[in-house]
């Protein structure tokens, strides 16, 4: 592999392993310790090291080693997870993903940050020594537990045996337990290989074959790895360098090292994991080299382990481990495979320009008006929608992959800011084009912010006004209209409609005597430099942030809204389309201008209904409808064939309903967004351009921004009807 490639994959692996990392400590938190998420937590760094040392990036491995080292004592139940180990072990993978940034940029040999480094080793070395004193303090030293075989028989039959099970074995070696997983040979390693390295390092005193896995001969898959072995091992290495002789198959195979002289009790563990034909067999090598004295065989002692004649296993077959059919492994295979973005991005470019050239094919078979070129084009139009769509999909994930950053960051700001703050998610599995989920992280990052900071309020301040204590910050995502809807909501003290009002006023963004309404008021929020803290903070208070959350989300077609109640906590809704690439329209003509409308969005579509000249409102079913006349709107030309009858075309945005006046229909198309250049780009009630199948340009409609529109225009209207009753009562 290149150089480039080797650091491209090292960057991305180790980043999801952080993100599982982080989410595993996150959960031992909340629903306390698991083996399960301890086991996570240093598969993470023992990955993230070896691969990393595969590839020579020596700072981040020998990092990752301390670590590792540290969570090694946490697994062997050794050391407990604190709160305060806790933090430590979230900074070390922070750290870590300073490390990885480095490698990213190509500055793997540059430090990132020195002294973050050495505080945090500093810290790792005495949470280590403190578990390993300890330890010391508590444990009997090699010997001094029999005093005596006689004092040790009369402990033994008072019923003393725990006593000498924990006591220290006459045991001078390391016993090496090992039971290699069966894909070792598929992925490319030799098991004895790592037996022949064993011996730079000692003397293998004596080894023994486990054979109870071991099938029969004709049961034997070639490609699988049946190997288990207990090895007497005479060394004066350490612990950690045995360990690190197994670096590479230590996730998926058994990997157990007794030190020489560990408790007797270690030993009885390693004889019941046996089957009882190879541990008798492992009782007679140990009888062979003298280990253990009798007192310490009687404790062993099970009268089944006193034979000393080795029996070849003939194991019942369902409880042999036989090997997994070809079919069966082969369905448990890799599911998914990683790509660049890029080369999803041209593809999503060349399905864009099919859906062009198809478009153009069927103006053309239309026009000559021949039957079989027109089924042909309709059975491709067929075949490039489910090509869109499928294409399109490879580009939807989960919005999960902005929310899981946030249990994180909500305990560090609530810990900073001694809140108690409780977060829940839902609708993580909403899907959103994955471009606008990398857009969104920062505009939600704001908004939690400013509700932790802002919004929710201390505890006492919470228990004096009659709530719990702890607060409720919730996240939620979901599907509604076409659109992907986010909510960030809190149960805090909600906004304060007159100070935002006053404010607004000094600022000049309003007038005193102004008749607003609440949606009105709440917009204020996000105008640049606007802010209501009566006391700047380092996470809030200066005005910025909230301008910035509109202007991201503006960008992405979007809008934002609140929705607050004084005491009762704030609902900050944003709302997006699905995707920025491929959509179903559908057409209209004003003028001699053709314009598309979001499939999505569209409702019905009508007759013009009759209505009162000078007024935008239509009555539907009895209903009163808000229109807009597009032609007026764009300032658009009567169309050239004269006086037409109009339609409308009825949309829908959220829970706003509003009419758009056209000339005429076309019907539905597939629409590939182009974006508007500069000159187009802050048109109000345009969202982008497409091209048609006789090469025009049309251009589409915002109907977030149009249906806004209509609901101000009624405002207005209602108004001004208000203001024509005063002026004729008087």
């Amino acid at each position: 592999m290149k150089k480039d490639g080797a650091r491209d994959a090292v960057v991305q692996e180790a980043r999801e392993l952080l993100v599982a990392m982080e989410a595993a400590l996150l959960q031992i938190e909340m629903e306390g310790p698991s083996r399960e998420c301890i086991n996570a937590i240093f598969r993470a760094a023992h990955t993230i090291k070896g691969s990393a040392g595969l590839f020579a990036f020596d700072s981040i491995v020998q990092f990752t080693h301390q670590l590792e080292h540290l969570l090694d004592l946490v697994r062997q139940e050794r050391l407990a997870l604190t709160g305060h180990l806790m933090s430590l072990l979230l900074q070390c993978g922070d750290y870590i993903g300073e490390l990885v940034d480095a490698i990213e940029r190509g500055q793997e040999a540059q430090e990132p940050n020195a002294e973050r480094r050495a505080a945090l080793l500093a810290e790792l070395d005495v949470v280590a020594l403190g578990a390993t004193a300890a330890e010391e303090t508590g444990t009997v030293q090699p010997g001094a537990a029999v005093a005596g075989e006689s004092a040790v028989l009369a402990t033994t039959e008072a019923g003393g045996e725990d006593l000498v099970a924990q006591a220290a074995a006459d045991y001078p070696y390391w016993h090496l337990s090992l039971q290699f997983n069966e894909n070792v040979l598929r992925d490319g390693l030799d098991p004895l290989s790592f037996l022949h390295y064993l011996r730079s390092l000692g003397r293998i005193v004596a080894l023994l074959p486990v054979e109870a896995g071991i099938p029969e001969a004709e049961g034997m898959d070639a490609e699988s790895c049946y190997l288990g072995v207990e090895i007497c091992f005479a060394s004066d290495s350490s612990r950690q360098t045995l360990e690190d002789v197994f670096e590479f198959v230590r996730d998926d195979s058994r990997i157990d090292i007794l030190p020489p002289h560990s408790r007797l009790a270690d030993y009885v563990s390693v004889l019941q994991r046996l089957a009882s034909e190879d541990a008798a067999r492992l009782v007679a090598l140990w009888r062979r080299h003298g280990l253990f004295n009798d007192v310490q065989w009687r404790c062993l002692g099970a009268a089944t382990l006193e034979s000393t004649t080795p029996v070849l296993p003939v194991a019942a077959p369902d409880l042999v481990q036989r090997p997994r059919p070809l079919d069966e492994r082969r369905a448990q295979e890799q599911k998914f495979i990683k790509i660049e973005v890029s080369k999803l991005d041209q593809l999503i470019d060349l399905v864009g320009e099919l859906v062009i050239a198809g478009a153009s094919a069927r103006l053309i078979a239309r026009r000559r008006k021949d039957s079989q070129f027109e089924e042909a084009t309709q059975a491709i139009d067929g075949l490039m929608e489910q090509i869109r769509d499928a294409a399109l999909t490879l580009r939807m994930v989960q919005i999960n992959e902005v929310f899981q950053r946030f249990p994180r960051i909500v305990r560090d700001i609530a810990r900073d800011l001694d809140k108690d703050i409780e977060l829940t998610m839902t609708g993580a599995e909403t899907e959103l084009d994955k471009s606008m989920v990398e857009r969104l992280a920062d505009p939600l990052m704001h908004i939690v912010r400013n509700a932790i900071d802002h919004g929710i309020e201390p505890a006492a301040e919470r228990v004096a006004a009659g709530k719990p204590p702890k607060a409720t910050l919730r996240l939620n995502a979901t599907h509604e209209s076409g659109s992907v809807v986010v909510e960030v909501m809190d149960d805090g003290r909600g906004m304060d409609r007159d100070r935002i009002l006053e404010k607004a006023v000094a600022q000049g963004l309003a007038t005193a005597d102004e008749d607003l309404s609440d949606a009105e008021i709440y917009r204020f929020v996000f105008e640049p430099g606007f802010s209501t803290a009566r006391q700047v903070t380092e996470l809030s208070g200066r005005g910025v942030g909230m301008d910035v959350v509109k202007r991201n989300i503006e960008a992405l077609q979007g809008e934002v809204a609140i929705d607050t109640e004084r005491g009762r906590g704030t609902v900050v809704r944003i709302r997006l389309p699905l995707t920025l690439a491929i959509i179903s329209g559908f057409q209209v003509v004003v003028g001699n201008a053709v314009f598309v409308i979001p499939l999505d969005m569209v409702v019905e579509c009508i007759d013009m209904p009759p209505h009162q000249d000078g007024s935008h409102i239509v009555a539907v079913r009895g209903e009163p409808l808000p229109f807009v006349p597009l032609r007026e709107l764009f300032d658009l030309p009567e169309r050239a064939q004269g006086r037409v009858r109009k339609s409308m075309v009825i949309v829908q945005y959220g829970q706003l309903r509003a009419g758009l006046l056209v000339d005429g229909l076309l019907g539905e198309c597939q629409a590939v967004i182009k974006p508007l250049g500069r000159l187009f780009g802050k048109v109000k009630g345009l969202s982008g351009s497409t091209i048609l199948g006789d090469g025009r340009v049309a251009l589409i409609l915002d109907i977030p921004h149009l249906v806004q529109h209509t609901q101000q225009q009624e405002q207005g209207n209602t108004a001004a009807y208000a203001e024509r009753g005063v002026a004729s009562a008087q």
